[in-house]
């Protein structure tokens, strides 16, 4: 299991675990950004991990002085092939391979109806990039909204990968239970990738404290094909029946059918057609049968 901070302050005290840009180590937490512009700070795990199931617990807490959106950017954790690369994706690097959950606490677009802070789950490849503007929409999995901002109380985040599934849960409400979030199947992650946690400011701040991240190995049995599997050398994807693009908004946070395609008209253009043809049939049938029977009256 790995485990963040040590007790004390400088990277003397976190020996698996190195850290960049803003980020500050005491006694109590990791602070990614302090609550000022322009700063961005990562910490990653040094100790690739390889296991097939595991689940990651972490304790943070993002607070600051700015009140109703007048704060940002946010905090992502990261289960990925690089590390310590700076970049422009709460303060990490964009087109990464592997996969990433963001915790965004600032709506970039301003047409959005979703609620924010706001959850979502990314996978990629390495040829996906992040669109800060639309809040990464076009390559979210799916998400939801928590309100997990200066509160009194401790705040916390579950990320469960096994046997394919990916499941986020949320402890932000003071109950001391876990709150379903993200649950999605068909998800593939290799072994051997880094665990860390980056921040972002820009022109609105906030602090985005680590507490703690905890790993934890899950004993789950696997089919007997799974031995033969090179574990390392698995693409990031996730078997969606239809592609994250092809989503739009939904207030609930959830996904809903996009804008027809050319695709759906065409099938939709068929079913009418022969929708016509039928009733022409039927009419045309009617239509004699009435004929005739108006004949033998006559």
């Amino acid at each position: 299991a790995l485990s963040v901070p040590a007790a004390g302050a400088g990277s003397a005290a976190m020996p698996l675990w190195d850290f960049q840009g803003s980020t500050m180590v005491t006694s109590q937490y990791v602070r990614l950004t302090p609550d000022e512009r322009s700063r961005e700070g990562s910490i990653w795990n040094r100790v690739p991990c390889f296991l097939k199931d595991w689940e990651l617990h972490v304790h943070f807490k993002i607070h600051g002085a700015g009140k109703k959106n007048l704060h940002g950017d946010g905090l992502a954790l990261w289960y990925t092939q690089e590390r310590l690369v700076p970049g422009p994706v709460f303060g990490s690097r964009d087109n990464f391979h592997g996969l990433a959950i963001f915790l965004d606490t600032y709506p970039n677009d301003e047409a959005t109806e979703r609620v924010f802070p706001y959850i979502s789950a990314m996978v990629n490849n390495g040829s996906l990039t992040y669109d800060h503007s639309k809040d990464g929409r076009w390559t979210e999995l799916a998400g939801c909204t928590a309100d997990l901002r200066n509160q009194n109380h401790d705040t916390f985040l579950a990320i469960r990968y096994s046997r394919g599934r990916l499941t986020v849960m949320t402890d932000v409400e003071d109950k001391n239970e876990w709150k379903n979030c993200i649950d999605i199947a068909g998800v593939q992650l290799p072994t051997g990738y880094f665990f860390g946690a980056s921040a972002g400011t820009g022109d609105l701040s906030d602090n985005h404290d680590i507490i703690s991240m905890k790993l934890f190995q899950l004993m789950v049995e696997h089919p007997l094909e799974d031995e033969t599997v090179d574990w390392t050398k698995i693409e990031p994807s996730v078997s969606l029946l239809k592609s994250p693009k092809d989503n739009v908004d939904d207030p609930t946070g959830n996904f809903r059918s996009g804008p027809l395609t050319g695709w759906k008209v065409f099938l939709l253009l068929l079913c009418a057609l022969l929708g016509i043809i039928v009733c022409a049939v039927v009419g045309a049938v009617v239509f004699q049968k009435r004929q005739e029977r108006n004949k033998r009256f006559y």
